[in-house]
C-alpha cells in the first residue's frame, strides 16, 4: 500500500533562503581583513557568515516542520474539537489533504471537504490527482470530498459547516481587505455553534478582528514557539 505524501510546504521560499545563506557564507569567508586608523578589521566577513548560517538553519527548520512539525500541528487543531463523528468540516487552503483527511478519520457519518487553488509555490506537487492520491492511501475516500474554490468566493450556501479548519494558507491573500472577505466568507458558512480554526503566522490579530466583526467569538491560542516553524499561532472562532 502506497504511502501519503504531504510535500513540502513554500519550496520556493526554503530554496531561495538556502541560495542566500551559501552565498553569504561564501562571501564573508572571502572578504579580507582590512585597516583603519591602524585598527585590524575583519568583523564584516564574520557577520555575512553569521547571516548565512542563519538563513540555512532557517531552511532546514522549515524542512523539518514539513517533515515532522506539521503533523503534530495538525494533531493539535483537531485535538481542539470535540468530535461528535457526524460533522461537516472544511479544509480551506487543503492543498495534499493534510487537515482534510486528519479531520476524516475522526468522522462517522460527517464529511469532510478540502478546497484549494493549487498554487505551486505554496507547496511541491501541489495538485488535485496528488491530494486524490493521499485519500486513496488514507482510506478515506468515502467521507471526504475535494474542490477547486477561492475562500474568498465561495459557492456553499449559509450556515453549511459544523467545523472550519486552515493552516497557513490565508496570508497568500496579499491585500487586507482580501483576508477581511475571507474571514467574512469563513462567518458566512459556519454553522450556529460550529467552531473555525484558522492557524497562521502573520495577520492574526487581524482575522481575529476580522471574525469578530462578522459575529464571532473569538480567542488566540499561540504561539507555538518549539513545535512549528514558522512559529504558528491560532485564532479560534465559535458562532
Amino acid at each position: 500500500m502506497k504511502k501519503p505524501k504531504y510535500g513540502i510546504d513554500a519550496p520556493g521560499v526554503i530554496r531561495n533562503f538556502l541560495i542566500l545563506g551559501v552565498a553569504l557564507v561564501a562571501i564573508g569567508h572571502f572578504i579580507p581583513p582590512f585597516s583603519i586608523l591602524d585598527f585590524n578589521i575583519s568583523v564584516m566577513g564574520s557577520m555575512l557568515q553569521w547571516w548565512g548560517y542563519s538563513w540555512i538553519a532557517t531552511s532546514f527548520l522549515m524542512i523539518f516542520y514539513s517533515m515532522k512539525g506539521k503533523f503534530f500541528h495538525r494533531d493539535r487543531m483537531l485535538n481542539m474539537i470535540s468530535w461528535t463523528g457526524n460533522e461537516t468540516v472544511l479544509d480551506i487552503g487543503t492543498g495534499r489533504g493534510l487537515l482534510m483527511i486528519g479531520a476524516a478519520k475522526r468522522l462517522s457519518s460527517g464529511r469532510s471537504i478540502g478546497i484549494d487553488i493549487w498554487n505551486a509555490e505554496d507547496l511541491t506537487d501541489n495538485n488535485v490527482a496528488n491530494t486524490l492520491k493521499n485519500v486513496e492511501a488514507e482510506g478515506v475516500e468515502g467521507k471526504t470530498e475535494i474542490k477547486s474554490e477561492d475562500v474568498r468566493k465561495m459557492s456553499f450556501a449559509n450556515e453549511t459547516f459544523d467545523v472550519i479548519l486552515s493552516n497557513l494558507c490565508i496570508h497568500n491573500l496579499y491585500k487586507p481587505e482580501q483576508r477581511e472577505q475571507a474571514c467574512k466568507e469563513i462567518a458566512r458558512v459556519l454553522k450556529p455553534g460550529g467552531i473555525a480554526l484558522i492557524s497562521d503566522f502573520r495577520h492574526i490579530a487581524e482575522y481575529s478582528k476580522a471574525l469578530t466583526v462578522a459575529g464571532l467569538k473569538t480567542e488566540r491560542l499561540g504561539p507555538y514557539w518549539f513545535s512549528t516553524f514558522p512559529t504558528l499561532s491560532i485564532v479560534l472562532a465559535r458562532k
